[in-house]
């Protein structure tokens, strides 16, 4: 028997030609975090919509705890579930609307234990001073963690986020993302986030599956998913690469004055595309390098410098910005690689 405490099981679901899922497999741990990351279409919010009961299947099992749950009605689970639209009742207080879950009949609380629980959630997401607000006297961020609240006071089995932090902009995403985690580790509750951000995906989760045509192409830790991707599409769509031309021989092959080797599931003879990620690459200037700098883009602490090569193709790589300060579009450069599997395709 598996000790996954959420198990989807070889789930599937056609919306006529189209396979949103084509059966997918995933288990959950017990208060484990996992996200969800694919382009529009890959199937990562039809399984999360599949677990919530809100998206019947065409074949497949929803187990939670041991218990089968596939035809169960959705409000018979306990799920917490935050969208991406928040969602509030607009006539309610933030008050109002995280108790509203603990008046239904499936929770159904007594007033002074719902005004208890409410109270602790608002404290947990910092704001108890606007429990007496309504939506349309808060910011986005703040309505976003009212709705979390909401989903997180019937204390859930599982916590549900649906690009929750899509509509709001990049600070408070970040802030919120943050917070986020902060509350799941807290409660330890088990949580399934669906996103097509691969940073905040990677910054938030335990683990990451990445999605296409409704399987997974491969779940593991962030770091895992972006040091040792599976396959080319994973390499290819977690982070940013760089395309290089290559001769493999064995399993290795030269790049940048490197010797390098391939990582499994690449190709291990003949011509193919190395997948090189811009930090693994140094630029230096030097009156007798090949290189030429293009531009440059200043992003705080790093900068990344694009350079063309003698054979009219261009890299990106990625370093320190006060590294970076003298190369001006124009000028000579060497390029040399770090030591380091790469996918080769």
């Amino acid at each position: 028997m598996s000790s996954a405490y959420v198990q989807l099981v070889d789930i599937a679901k056609h919306f006529g030609p189209v396979k949103a899922l084509d059966g997918l497999t995933l288990d959950i741990a017990k208060g484990e975090f996992v996200a969800l990351l694919g382009p529009s279409g890959c199937g990562k919010t039809t399984a999360l919509r599949a677990l919530a009961g809100l998206q019947e299947l065409d074949r497949g099992q929803i187990i939670v705890d041991g218990k089968d749950i596939t035809y169960t009605a959705p409000n018979k689970r306990n799920m917490g579930m935050v969208f991406q639209a928040y969602s509030l009742f607009p006539h309610m207080t933030a008050r109002e609307n995280v108790e509203y879950g603990l008046k239904l009949k499936a929770h159904k609380t007594a007033a002074d234990k719902r005004a208890d629980r409410s109270g602790e959630l608002l404290e947990l997401v910092g704001l108890s001073t606007h429990s007496n607000h309504y939506p349309h006297q808060m910011s986005g961020g703040q309505q976003q963690r009212i709705a979390l609240a909401r989903a997180l006071a019937i204390s859930p089995q599982v916590l549900l986020l649906d690009e929750p932090l899509s509509a709001l902009d990049a600070k408070v995403r970040t802030q919120l993302r943050d917070e986020i985690r902060r509350i799941q580790l807290e409660l330890g509750t088990t949580t399934l986030f669906v996103t097509h951000d691969q940073e905040e995906a990677l910054g938030i989760a335990d683990r990451v599956g990445v999605m296409r045509n409704g399987l997974l192409e491969q779940i593991a830790s962030p770091a895992e998913l972006y040091d040792r991707p599976a396959t080319s599409f994973v390499a290819e769509f977690v982070g940013l690469t760089n395309q290089v031309k290559v001769k493999v021989s064995n399993g290795k092959f030269s790049a940048f004055g490197t010797e390098l080797s391939t990582l499994p599931g690449s190709i291990t003879s003949g011509e193919g595309v190395a997948l090189i990620r811009p930090e693994s690459l140094t630029v230096k200037a030097s009156k007798s390098g090949d290189g030429r700098v293009v531009a440059t883009s200043f992003l705080g602490s790093i900068c990344r410098v694009m350079v063309s090569l003698p054979d009219g193709s261009r890299i990106n790589a990625q370093m320190e910005s006060q590294d970076a300060s003298g190369l001006l579009p124009g000028t000579a450069v060497d390029v040399s690689a770090d030591k380091f599997a790469v996918f080769v395709k």
